[in-house]
């Protein structure tokens, strides 16, 4: 009689935007944006949005390290 031996599965992979790394990387990227968008000094559009993206970016990073790894 032959046993079959079951080898356990990977678990399966997870949506891009749920995994963690790389929506961090986008959360930092999205600070940075708006970092940069603040001390520009051309547009004031880029000026006026500036906080509502460093904002963004900072809720964005918080919420996404609680992700598991």
């Amino acid at each position: 009689m032959t046993h079959l031996i079951e080898t356990p599965r990977p678990p399966p992979k997870r949506p891009f935007f749920l995994r963690r790394g790389p929506m961090e990387n986008i959360a930092t990227a999205l600070i940075a944006i708006g970092f940069l968008m603040l001390f520009q000094p051309f547009l004031l559009v880029l000026y006026t949005y500036s906080l509502v993206t460093l904002l963004a970016g900072t809720a964005m990073f918080i919420i996404v390290s609680k992700f598991p790894e």
